[in-house]
Order: structure tokens, then C-alpha cells, then sequence
């Protein structure tokens, strides 16, 4: 099994700038990918971003591109999302989670068997 924590999380205001990061430990080679998701009150939990280990691929959802960045550290097993010019609707809890029976990098929540316990990113208006 392979284990994600993610940090970074916290209040800041429309605008502004926060960084999330995702440690990977356990099996971290059964996983060829690390996605972020996102759950807001009320709603469906939504893919946010997703990045290959080797860092070669990368996927976006429209509502985040030009905004969001993710980033993979291989050595370190650590996946970040910067998130810049953050807005009110980028509210909710922030997942990481691992693909590990997918042998490609995937956007569908469907293939993401591994996930952290979340972190709350609240944007003030």
C-alpha cells in the first residue's frame, strides 16, 4: 500500500498563494502517479490536478490552469500543488491519492485506490 500525508493547507484571501504538499511513503513504486482532488461543502469531490513521477506528464482541470502548479520531487516522493491567485470557489478540503492499479497517469477518481486524509484550503472573499 502506499501512504500520502498532505500539509499546507489554511486560511488566506482572495487572491493570495498557498503550497500543498503530499508525502508518499510504503509502496510508492506500485503507483505511477500522484493525483490532487478537492471536496467543497456540498459537493462531489472534483480531480484538480495530476503529475507522473517522472514529472513528464501533467494534467490540469480547466477551473485551475494558469492558477495551479504541480510538481513531483521523485527522490523525496513528495508531490506539491501551488496554488496562485487563489478565489473563494478553490474552497474545500484538498486530497492527494495514488492510481496504483492504473499503469498510466489518469484524471477519473475511479482509478485513485490510495488517499490521504485531506487538507482544508479556506479563500476568503
Amino acid at each position: 500500500q502506499v501512504q500520502l500525508v498532505e500539509s499546507g493547507g489554511g486560511l488566506v484571501q482572495a487572491g493570495g498563494s498557498l503550497r500543498l504538499s503530499c508525502a508518499a511513503s510504503g509502496r510508492t513504486l506500485s503507483s505511477i502517479a500522484i493525483g490532487w482532488f478537492r471536496q467543497a461543502p456540498g459537493k462531489e469531490r472534483e480531480f484538480v490536478a495530476a503529475i507522473s513521477w517522472s514529472g513528464g506528464r501533467t494534467y490540469y482541470a480547466d477551473s485551475v490552469k494558469g492558477r495551479f502548479t504541480i510538481s513531483a520531487d521523485n527522490a523525496e516522493k513528495t508531490v506539491y500543488l501551488q496554488m496562485n491567485s487563489l478565489k473563494p470557489e478553490d474552497t474545500a478540503v484538498y486530497y492527494c491519492a495514488a492510481p496504483t492499479l492504473a499503469i498510466a497517469i489518469v484524471t477519473s477518481e475511479a482509478w485513485y485506490d490510495c488517499w490521504g486524509q485531506g487538507t482544508q484550503v479556506t479563500v476568503s472573499s
